[in-house]
């Protein structure tokens, strides 16, 4: 009777660590079921017809009860992470304004490399690419987003 116990227990910690800790179709859930269905086959085997039907009785409702565990709303609350990320990728710091003139450091593509005196900024050209080592001015600054074009009309 305790390798049935002890295959049932393995069982519903296989499946709880499935569910939990490693999702997917994976070995944990079907080594766990694997498990649960040994110690059906265990108790049927040595214990006769009337313990074998009692274990899977058991094992059902086990399973059926480890579901509607893992499957309540509080027990992911207490899983999930309650942290509001509330910063930026792009910094906005940049001491660049609206008709700064800067040359290309690197082709804009339509993003690249500006240099604004001492300072490199990543820009977005307006329209189209613009090869580096050309001067060009900010038309527009918008939601961290740094807007150039050419200077020359060749462009």
């Amino acid at each position: 009777m305790g390798l049935t116990v002890t295959l049932i227990l393995l069982g519903l910690i296989l499946i709880f660590a499935e569910i939990l800790l490693i999702p997917g179709v994976g070995i944990a859930g079907v080594l766990g079921l694997i498990s649960i269905g040994g110690s059906c086959f265990y108790a049927f085997n040595e214990f006769g017809t009337m313990i074998g039907w009692i274990v899977t009785g058991i094992n059902v409702l086990l399973i059926v009860l480890l579901a509607a565990y893992t499957l309540r709303a509080k027990t992911w609350k207490r899983l999930s992470l309650e942290t509001n990320i509330d910063s930026k990728a792009v910094s906005s710091d940049y001491k660049v304004s609206l008709g700064d003139k800067g040359i290309t450091m690197t082709r804009l593509a339509p993003m690249g490399m500006v240099r604004f005196g001492d300072e490199s900024v990543e820009v977005k050209a307006l329209e189209g690419m613009l090869d580096s080592g050309l001067e060009v001015e900010v038309v527009m600054i918008e939601n961290g987003r740094i807007y150039v074009k050419p200077l020359t009309d060749d462009y």
